[in-house]
């Protein structure tokens, strides 16, 4: 499909820069399969559910993945800014590097504060390795294992999307807004961010209507920020992001499904992880391992009936998503909807709860 079917205009006052105070204060707009929309709030989600509905939620938490330092080869050094995107051994993390061009293989690179010319935090170095056309990095660490997650975690900032990033800085607050309340698993370098409206209270409410909630884990990569540059997207290429769904999350799913049940993914990372681990026949397998999974419009959805969702920018993966379940021109409207009665966007951004096209 012309990936300009998936383009809108979207007014900038409604990019959101910090969350709605309490998370679960914040605007939801309920798209039923057919039939009109409905203007609500987060707190309004159990009303919307019916007993027995299974919430899926992702798990991952937030690492700082932004570091900042200098690259050095021979005497001459230059700032840079790597991005980390994909972990892939106990010391080597895939990663963007600003200015990547630049960077050769077996640079040294030093991450932390430098006053005067001289290093301040200097415990955490890399070589450079290959180098690959779509502008990632291998950054091979010194460190390794847990000692190399506690230094990303001492040196890093937290990822802030570029959206947010390029028009404030990232502060202390952001450490608690951009990571879920039941974040678990370290891996992330983005936020799973439909998940950051729910609270003790919402959770508590939930459980008190009978709607049962698990847990799949995606590590959201970097790559869910880069725009969509083919035209057609047969022609774009997912990065691909590790997930896990354990043996008895896929048992839990799977009986919920045989008994008529719906189930509802917490965020598009949730609903990717459930779909790229179906069979033929809808059930989903206990699986371990990267997914690169591109849902657009004509995709047969095999597992999840409604979706959770925050709104998305123009263009993107995820708006290819969002229609692919709701169709195209329901989501074109909904979006039209959404601007035209200033519901905020992006990763701190209201909420929608759309049903899967019949």
């Amino acid at each position: 499909m012309r990936v300009d079917l998936f383009d809108f205009d979207l007014p900038d006052e409604l990019i959101a820069l910090r969350p709605a105070r309490p998370r679960d204060s914040a605007r939801l707009l309920h798209v039923p399969a057919e039939g009109a929309f409905e203007d609500r709030t987060v707190r309004d989600f159990s009303a919307l559910l019916r007993r027995g509905d299974l919430l899926i939620f992702n798990d991952t938490r937030v690492i700082p993945a932004r570091l900042k330092g200098m690259r050095f080869r021979g005497e001459n050094s230059v700032a840079m800014e790597a991005m980390l995107h994909k972990r892939l051994s106990a010391n080597v993390w895939l990663a963007f590097a600003k200015p990547g061009k630049r960077l050769k293989e077996g640079d040294r690179v030093r991450f932390g504060a430098e006053t005067g010319g001289a290093c301040l935090l200097s415990a955490l170095e890399a070589t450079v390795g290959a180098k690959g056309n779509d502008g990632l990095v291998d950054l091979r660490f010194d460190l390794s294992g847990p000692d190399l997650d506690a230094a990303i975690a001492a040196h890093g900032e937290m990822p802030l999307p570029p959206y947010i990033a390029g028009r404030r800085a990232e502060d202390d607050t952001d450490r608690a807004d951009y990571q879920t309340i039941y974040a678990a698993k370290n891996g992330a370098v983005a936020a799973p961010t439909a998940g950051l409206h729910f609270t003790e209270d919402l959770f508590a409410t939930l459980d008190a209507a009978g709607v049962e909630r698990t847990h799949v884990t995606l590590h959201v990569g970097a790559g869910t920020f880069l725009p969509v540059k083919a035209e057609d997207t047969s022609q774009h290429v997912m990065h691909a992001e590790w997930r896990e769904i354990s043996p008895e999350t896929a048992e839990q799913i799977n009986r919920a499904k045989g008994e008529g049940r719906r189930v509802i993914a917490i965020g598009t990372t949730a609903l990717r992880s459930l779909e790229s681990a179906a069979g033929a026949d809808g059930r989903v397998r206990a699986d371990a391992g990267d997914t690169s999974i591109f849902i657009t419009p004509g995709y047969r959805f095999r597992v999840v009936d409604g979706l959770w969702t925050n709104f998305h920018l123009p263009r993107s993966t995820l708006f290819m998503l969002v229609s692919a379940f709701t169709g195209l021109e329901r989501m074109r409207a909904v979006y039209a909807h959404a601007i035209a009665q200033k519901y905020r966007f992006y990763s701190y951004g209201d909420a929608s709860l759309l049903w899967r096209a019949p």
